[in-house]
């Protein structure tokens, strides 16, 4: 009796192979698929072919709350050459891939394994066939994957690393074989404005004649540092899936950037050591501060970045690069404690080479660092292509700072410090106490030198033919206080005259984040070109035409923890609250990434809501979830935000 089952059993065996052939011929031959494999739990929700070892569509909860978000992957897989056996429960699915030729009791080529928050991949290779990679095609329209992981010499990520999707979650990516190499690619056509199709790609290799047996295990997870308060708070889901998502790496470089195809720019660097600096490790054995370091690296081995000549329209480096990227370092040195002192030890001259060339720019001796461009109204000068010939100082860059720039000084205040705490690890205690006379020095001509009485705010910029530019740039005072350029006093009278200003025009939506500005720039302080609306800059000379676009009073999350955070250290909680919470909202519906049908990004807005950017996504919108645990009182210890505490 026995025999016989078997015997029926193999026979079933082979009727069903020959019927998945005969369907898979068909289907080839009309057009016609199988139909996906789907598996759906609180962590996950995908579809694997039936027709290849490949997702066909995935989106992930990092919470484990069952939210769906869009799907994450594109299109450019495999599409056939294999059949799919599916075993086990919904709640526990395996799904074994084997090419159409391969007998049916051979190894299978891949098996998926399915369950809760896990996915486990493993590859088999056998001398009949060679196994395909498993290839994540990542749609960055729908949403902008990245993958964070440390890069090789031979150029392949190792592993392990984190695959990161904005507004979902990540997925852990370790693998049995830490030989293993993984390609990462992200592509981003030529055109600076409009990002239709940009493109990006992980492949796991499969098993081969070298290694003949891979296993990956993909673990769903939500990495954000344990801020006190919030696990019982809906409200706070969104930062706790979304912390991670300034952190993008644009494998090109490879590098932290604006995003996984777009720029990277060393004057943002700072936002990424902040948040690198607070965040829990990634994996087992990588950290967010092992992707920062990777960054420095480069630039210290003569890489550049945007903000720099050679990389944009920059006659020297801006002025808001160096105190960035000193801040960025020293992150990543007190989030390593004395396990990054090597790291120091090794780099403390290429960062002491930043911190000389900044200080070398006072060249009246003043105290505040300069930039090489006057900042003079009407100064801006622009090519027959309508680009300009050379770059502003700092972030905020169609508009025309230059000379003295309140925000650069306020990051050097800062970096002054941390060079001074690096020196200081290193054993250089004449550089520690140099740079902490520099950062006094600059403090005590700041406010004099910002300050605008007319307005009773701070302005943006001292131009060299000594005016003061003052359009109530939040962002600056902001900032400013923040890190303790003022004193208390004033500053409550600052934030009273802001808050003020920002009723009178009108701006209340924080769902968008808030504008850089609260009153049009002059015409003449704009450094794009003329009657260009799309950037900020119209056609009459009080530029109000332009106002509302771009950097020129349009809403963003961009720099606006700093207003947040201003409002938190003057007590102000409630102000606070009422910015910081719409924000938050915003970033549980992804509401600061994706694209119009004109092209238009979300990472800018007009005060009514349409959409004013370019980037489609952009990291800098994220650094505003900072301001969660420094409402939380956790963040003061941790990263120096408050430079005037060590000037002693």
């Amino acid at each position: 009796m026995h025999k016989r089952r078997e015997f029926l059993k193999a026979v079933g065996a082979s009727a069903a192979v020959s019927l998945t052939r005969s369907r898979n011929a068909l289907a080839e031959v009309v057009g016609v698929h199988p139909p996906e494999i789907r598996f759906t739990s609180e962590y996950a929700e995908l579809a694997l072919s039936a027709t290849a070892p490949a997702f066909v569509s995935l989106n992930v909860d990092g919470l484990g709350k069952g939210k769906r978000g869009p799907d994450v992957i594109g299109t450019g897989g495999p599409s056939g050459g294999y059949r799919a056996s599916v075993s086990g429960p919904r709640v526990a699915r395996q799904v074994e891939y084997r090419p159409l030729a391969a007998r049916a009791d051979s190894p299978p080529a891949w098996t998926f394994e399915l369950s809760g928050s896990r996915i486990a991949l493993t590859s088999n290779w056998t001398a009949a066939f060679v196994p395909p990679p498993v290839v994540f095609h990542f749609d960055l329209k729908q949403v902008h994957s990245t993958v964070l992981g440390v890069f090789r010499r031979d150029k392949l990520l190792a592993p392990p690393a984190l695959v990161h999707f904005p507004g979902q979650g990540s997925l852990r990516l370790t693998s049995d074989l830490p030989a293993v190499g993984l390609t990462y690619t992200s592509n981003r056509p030529k055109g600076y404005h409009f990002h239709f199709d940009e493109t990006a790609a992980l492949s796991l290799p499969a098993a081969s004649a070298e290694h003949r047996r891979v296993i990956y295990t993909l673990e769903v997870t939500a990495i954000y540092p344990p801020v006190r308060g919030i696990d019982d708070d809906s409200r706070f889901d969104a930062f706790r899936r979304n912390w991670l998502d300034i952190l993008q790496l644009n494998p090109s470089f490879p590098a932290l950037a604006n995003n996984t195809a777009s720029d990277t720019c060393g004057f943002t660097y700072f936002e990424y050591g902040d948040i690198a600096a607070l965040t829990p490790p990634l994996a087992q054995g990588l950290t967010a501060c092992d992707l920062m370091r990777q960054s420095l690296d480069r630039i210290l081995a003569g890489g550049k970045t945007y903000g720099m000549p050679g990389y944009g329209a920059y006659p020297s480096v801006s002025a808001d690069t160096y105190p960035s990227l000193m801040i960025a370092a020293a992150d990543c040195v007190r989030a390593g404690g004395g396990r990054d002192d090597g790291w120091l030890d090794e780099n403390y001259a290429g960062m002491r080479d930043w911190a000389e060339s900044m200080l070398a720019t006072d060249t009246n001796g003043n105290g505040l660092i300069k930039y090489s461009v006057s900042g003079d109204s009407g100064v801006w000068k622009f090519a027959r292509n309508e680009a300009p010939l050379f770059r502003p100082s700092n972030w905020w860059d169609d508009i025309g700072f230059g000379y003295e720039d309140a925000y650069a000084n306020a990051l050097a205040y800062r970096a002054l410090p941390d060079m001074a705490m690096m020196a200081r690890r290193c054993g250089r205690v004449d550089d520690a106490k140099r740079y902490l006379r520099a950062a006094g020095k600059l403090r005590d001509a700041y406010f004099t030198r910002f300050f605008d009485p007319a307005t009773g705010v701070l302005g943006g910029w001292r131009s060299a033919d000594g005016r003061l530019h003052d359009y109530y740039f939040l962002w600056v005072n902001g900032i400013a206080i923040h890190y303790g350029l003022v004193e208390r006093s004033q500053a409550n009278a600052i934030m009273n005259a802001l808050m003020a200003k920002m009723k009178e025009v009108g701006y209340h939506n924080f769902s968008l984040g808030l504008p850089g500005n609260l009153v049009p720039v002059a015409l003449r302080d704009c450094a794009d070109m003329p009657g260009v609306i799309r950037w900020g800059c119209g056609s009459r000379a009080d530029n109000a035409d332009g106002f509302q676009h771009y950097e020129n009073g349009g809403a963003t999350a961009a720099l606006a923890f700093f207003t947040i955070a201003a409002l938190y250290d003057l007590g102000r909680k409630t102000e606070a609250d009422a910015i910081l919470f719409p924000m938050l909202e915003s970033y549980g519906e992804c509401r600061f990434a994706g694209t119009n049908a004109r092209g238009y990004s979300a990472d800018w807005r007009q005060w009514d809501g349409t959409f004013g950017g370019y980037e489609g996504y952009l990291a800098d919108d994220y650094y505003a979830l900072l301001a969660v645990p420094l409402r939380q009182n956790e963040t003061a210890w941790r990263n120096g935000f408050r430079p005037s505490t060590m000037l002693t």
